[in-house]
């Protein structure tokens, strides 16, 4: 499936170096505070739990309404190993059924239960937050996976909420020209083949 231009409706687009990629989350400050401060996820951030991490910057700025919903005040860009992202993708499973990647249900809910990462691909946003005609990955990890990215993977935590309140501050004023100029520069995410989570 590809967008109006020919390019794939399903692609990683990503801030990446030659050995990390760039993925946001955003949290309330109690967590998010001392993680950038730190450069490294505290004990209270919950190892066990599934994590959602998203490599696109304004997807992540619908999700959080721009810093500004409950627990989700402080967004921070996490920098992770391009290993370790590359491995979770390598074993994810799409986190709903797709009957062109998998053989049946049942194929696809044991894939779940044996993946400690699943893939969502949701509509990709403009920089006003309407939804765009191709879709932005969202990973999600957990057990392992969860671990590994808190304690492995992560080479370093910014907070760019000044960053997303400084672009939501533009909007509101009209110069969207400014706005776009803060972005985050986010190319494709040279991830290899995809097939089996539908992209």
């Amino acid at each position: 499936m590809h967008d109006v231009h020919g390019a794939p409706a399903r692609r990683i687009r990503a801030a990446h170096t030659a050995t990390t990629v760039t993925v946001y989350q955003a949290y309330a400050p109690a967590l998010g505070l001392p993680a950038a401060r730190d450069g490294r996820f505290p004990p209270a951030w919950k190892r066990d739990r599934m994590t959602w991490v998203k490599p696109s910057f304004l997807w992540m700025m619908y999700r959080c309404g721009w810093a500004t919903k409950d627990g989700q005040e402080t967004v921070l860009a996490v920098e992770i190993t391009r290993d370790g992202f590359d491995r979770a993708l390598a074993g994810a499973c799409l986190s709903h059924y797709s009957r062109g990647v998998h053989a049946d249900r049942t194929a696809w809910r044991r894939a779940l239960r044996e993946s400690s990462a699943r893939v969502q691909w949701d509509p990709e946003r403009d920089v006003r937050l309407a939804p765009l005609p191709y879709r932005s990955l969202q990973l999600g990890l957990s057990g392992p996976s969860s671990r590994a990215y808190a304690d492995e993977w992560t080479v370093a935590i910014r907070d760019v909420t000044p960053l997303a309140r400084e672009i939501h501050g533009l909007l509101r004023s009209g110069d969207e020209g400014a706005a776009r100029a803060l972005l985050p520069a986010e190319t494709p995410y040279p991830s290899g083949p995809l097939e089996h989570l539908g992209a």
